[in-house]
């Protein structure tokens, strides 16, 4: 029987102990998996918190459907009949631009007419397709990207909201090959972004003459997807589907190797001895357990910085809110000088999220850009959210609900050169094939990222499990 240490019980790091499971069945491998997490609850940054008949998502509130690695999850768990999709008014989304709630335009003809984008502006994206591919140079960043391709009020208006979005991050230092690969291949294969759309439209078309089923071209789509009671039913789920041990309360303090596998040093004095060790905890935790282990490695893990975000749930009477909620929200780019960087219209999102007349918002504040708002005071946050809401949507009451929650390290940062220290860290780890990493901080932040990850990770062990058995 392998023992098989996961250190994480976040998305990462249960997907990871569920993946080895199953898939040591199929290769017939008798395992037994350890999950140890320092918190006394499991999730990581997944939590569905209930109150006043509101619920509040502490971290990520979904994943899109158009991958099907968490669907996949999903159905190996039998906990696919209580997802919930998000409501169609949820397509609509908004960028506030110079005092103006603008709508994101859906095709060609709503991007004409949309004032979001000055005419300069379009005829500056209608460019693109003349500028050439990029040949070398290193790693370019988003804004490098946007400048170059799509030009300023784009990068302004489109790109930068995007990024505050997915990642709290700032285009100036966020890596375009690692925080948007497909982008990156596309200008490669095509030469640029308007001549990949008409190519893949045109592709997409003789699949559909010929019969095939094919999915969007317009990528990255696909419909948010969580359950009723939050999507904390997922990482339950998979909690409840492990037939190993998950060890709360207890934080790793240093990996040690020893003969023929690992010792794991706990923060209660404890000492585990097991086979295998599998990573799932943030960059900057995995550092510190492995110095002494794997100096070149807990250097690099420190390279990636993480940004620090709040997130602000507002509970109102319907009846009190004039403005129009019929949609997912809004991005504000870092131009406009706001205190926030969107606000979500959850209950407009998904049904049961607030009492009965009643609606919930969930703004975020602080990224890379503005780490200090992390230090706020928790009137001062409410202050400026609410102050934020009265010029964005005119909202001019005190909410009746209110939940701030705050996090440190709230989502890893892809600056330049990161796919380097990917490949670096890959080599300071080729004479431990016993010691595998895995989670958000390296090839994607996004919960369908974290459970491929997690199932490649997986495939590892299994990997390297057969080889010993050899």
């Amino acid at each position: 029987m392998t023992r098989i240490a996961i250190i994480g019980a976040g998305i990462s790091g249960l997907a990871t102990a569920y993946a080895i499971e199953q898939q040591a069945k199929q290769a017939e491998i008798d395992v037994e998996t350890l999950v140890v997490e320092k918190e006394s609850r499991i999730g990581g940054k997944i939590l569905s918190i209930k109150e006043d008949g509101f619920l509040c998502e502490w971290g990520p509130n979904g994943f899109l459907d158009n991958k099907p690695m968490t669907l996949d999850l999903c159905r190996q768990l039998q906990i696919d009949q209580q997802l919930l999709r998000s409501d169609d008014n949820a397509r609509k989304r908004f960028i506030y631009s110079e005092q103006v709630l603008h709508q994101m335009p859906e095709n060609g003809p709503s991007f004409l007419k949309s004032k979001l984008i000055s005419w300069p502006g379009k005829f500056r994206l209608a460019g693109e397709m003349v500028v050439p591919k990029r040949q070398s140079g290193g790693d370019e960043t988003l804004a490098e990207f946007g400048r170059r391709r799509l030009g300023g009020e784009a990068l302004d208006k489109l790109i930068s909201p995007m990024v505050s979005g997915i990642f709290a991050g700032d285009p100036e230092t966020m890596s375009l090959k690692s925080c948007f690969p497909r982008i990156h291949e596309l200008e490669q294969q095509y030469g640029g972004l308007i001549m990949a759309m008409l190519r893949l439209a045109k592709k997409k078309r003789a699949e559909i003459k010929a019969g095939k089923a094919v999915a969007s071209a317009a990528g990255p789509g696909g419909v948010l997807t969580s359950f009723s009671g939050g999507i904390q039913e997922l990482t339950d789920g998979i909690a409840a589907a492990l037939s190993g041990t998950v060890l709360t309360g207890n934080a790793v303090l240093q990996i040690e190797q020893k003969q023929g596998g690992f010792l794991l040093n706990l923060d209660d004095g404890q000492q585990l001895e097991v086979d295998m060790v599998v990573t799932a905890a943030p960059a900057y935790a995995v550092a510190n357990m492995m110095d002494g282990l794997n100096d070149k490695s807990s250097t690099i893990l420190r390279q990636i910085p993480y940004a620090t975000m709040n997130v602000i749930c507002f509970g109102y009477q319907q009846e009190r809110i004039a403005f129009d909620l019929n949609g997912f929200g809004y991005l504000i780019p870092k131009a406009e000088g706001r205190d926030t960087l969107g606000t979500l219209w959850d209950s407009s999102i998904f049904s049961q999220r607030a009492p009965e007349g009643m609606v919930l918002l969930r703004s975020m504040m602080g990224g890379a850009a503005n780490p200090s708002a992390i230090e706020l005071s928790d009137a001062e946050v409410k202050a400026r959210t609410m102050n934020d809401l009265k010029q964005i949507m005119g909202i001019d009451c005190e909410p009746d609900f209110v939940k701030i929650f705050r996090h440190h390290h709230a989502i890893p940062q892809y600056t330049r050169g990161h796919a380097q220290r990917l490949q670096e860290l890959e080599n300071s780890l080729h004479d431990s094939p016993d010691l595998i990493l895995t989670g958000n901080a390296f090839y994607g932040v996004g919960l369908n990222d974290c459970v491929h990850a997690a199932n490649k990770a997986a495939a590892k062990v299994v990997v390297r499990l057969e080889k010993k058995r050899e």
